[in-house]
């Protein structure tokens, strides 16, 4: 993992867009959707990237985990999502815990269901990474996450470079192809990816059309003229790629065998 500097100002305007304590696309609609093959209820879940803690609250209040350990590699998020969990009453259910970028920190078959949402783009090793996730599954373990991936693996088109830097976080996007051969070498089966390009295309456009429409002055007012202006233009990027395809997020779903 790598430390994604996400600001103050930033993670204000990500959460009015898309629900308190959420830093990507979809909300707890989206959640669901990434684990509903994956058997959550009475799981031990590692959350990975777990932000300010919403997510792994969701895991356990909706989807019946009987313990989820968050993970994240920004203090003031761990902190957040701390102070999150504790307002629930579900600090018996949930930790959070400030990692540093590298290796998983657990046990072998420490995890019935690892999770991650739209985190791992920041990890650049997608192979010792599937190799960590199997390492510390159970076994007949899943592992279920979304995440932002490039439809080839080649050095991206000068449109995609544009939206990449425009991003600022240290984006690291991998295809659909080598994120299915890490998950095979690493051992995993039943594996399962779903492009969300033609969903987040839709998603996208609305939200660029709330930054630019009538409600643009309220946006401006609460997050800064700078920062819309920014976004509009960020947005604007990203769905040129996302127009093209070259940018398709996607779910991945896989089995460590029993």
């Amino acid at each position: 993992m790598t430390d994604l500097n996400y600001d103050d100002r930033h993670i204000a305007l990500l959460e009015a867009l898309w629900g308190e304590g959420y830093l990507s696309p979809g909300g707890p609609e989206e959640v669901a959707r990434v684990v509903e093959h994956a058997p959550v209820a009475g799981a031990r879940m590692l959350d990975i990237g777990s932000g300010s803690g919403a997510i792994a609250i969701s895991l356990v209040r909706d989807h019946g985990a009987a313990h989820v350990t968050g993970i994240d590699v920004e203090a003031p998020v761990c902190a957040a999502a701390r102070r999150r969990v504790e307002a629930a009453g579900l600090g018996e259910r949930i930790a959070i815990e400030l990692v540093t970028p590298g290796p998983l920190p657990f046990d072998d078959a420490t995890f019935d269901v690892v999770f991650s949402k739209d985190s791992i783009i920041h990890i650049p090793d997608k192979e010792a990474l599937a190799a960590d996730v199997f390492r510390i599954l159970t076994p007949g373990g899943w592992f279920a996450a979304s995440d932002w991936l490039m439809s080839h693996d080649d050095a991206p088109s000068p449109e995609m470079a544009t939206y990449i830097a425009l991003e600022d976080l240290d984006f690291a996007m991998a295809s659909p192809s080598r994120y299915e051969k890490a998950l095979t070498e690493a051992g995993f089966q039943h594996i399962a990816l779903t492009n969300r390009n033609k969903w987040y295309l839709e998603v996208a456009r609305d939200e660029l059309a709330r930054f630019t429409g009538p409600e643009r002055p309220a946006w401006e007012k609460a997050h800064g003229a700078d920062l819309i202006a920014s976004s509009i233009e960020t947005w604007g990027a990203m769905i040129k790629v996302l127009e093209t395809g070259e940018h398709c997020p996607h779910h991945l779903l896989a089995q460590k065998p029993g």
